[in-house]
């Protein structure tokens, strides 16, 4: 059966991001697929955007960890690095701060994402602000959706305050933190909130093998 073409580009400067990811997963994902999930990746993230300047580049990063992701469940899931997935509603306080923390600590010895059920526009301007405090940078940082290949992927995954709404993969582990959300908090309740987070993240270190 011959195979549907890809779906049109939504906005032609995916081109170019659509062709470096072909080139980097070469002889593991064809152009078709890198270009399907790009799309994907562009639409997901244009359903929650009020301004849409860096739509095209916050594709092209989404896709390569959606990609790099898949790439681990063709592989052997649970060899290598420990992969930690953080998952609260909007992805913009409670995980972003729980992933930068983790990969500042883990000092390369984990992979580290984080998603939301329902991403918000941007990241809680304040989530920069308490962690640069603790000299934790992460100025990549951007709300991201919840997809099924990282879920797939993650040996880990930690849920902040999403309910049920995150999908269940067997032999995955799963954790539950019930941190507050610091959407709207004041900076003195922001700082305590990464201070819970940062508590949390000793236990799961001493928990890993290697870190």
């Amino acid at each position: 059966m011959t195979a549907s073409p890809p779906p049109a580009l939504p906005d032609e400067r995916l081109v170019t991001g659509a062709a470096r990811l072909a080139v980097r997963y070469q002889g593991l994902f064809s152009p078709e697929t890198v270009q399907r999930l790009i799309v994907d990746s562009y639409e997901r993230l244009a359903e929650h955007a009020h301004v849409r300047t860096h739509l095209v580049v916050l594709a092209e990063h989404l896709a390569a960890e959606r990609l790099e992701a898949l790439v681990h469940v063709k592989g052997a899931p649970g060899v290598g690095l420990p992969r930690v997935l953080f998952v609260c509603s909007h992805n913009a306080g409670r995980s972003q701060m729980a992933a930068a923390l983790l990969a500042h600590r883990a000092a390369g010895h984990v992979v580290v994402s984080s998603a939301g059920t329902h991403p918000a526009e941007t990241v809680e301007p304040l989530v920069a602000l308490v962690l640069t405090e603790v000299g934790v940078h992460a100025p990549d940082a951007f709300p991201k959706p919840l997809t099924d290949e990282v879920v797939q992927a993650a040996d880990i995954v930690i849920t902040m305050g999403c309910g049920d709404a995150c999908a269940i993969v067997p032999g995955r582990r799963y954790l539950d933190w019930p941190v507050a959300d610091p959407e709207g908090a004041p900076v003195p309740v922001v700082r305590k909130i990464r201070d819970e987070i940062d508590a949390h993240i000793t236990e799961l270190l001493d928990s890993l093998p290697g870190t």
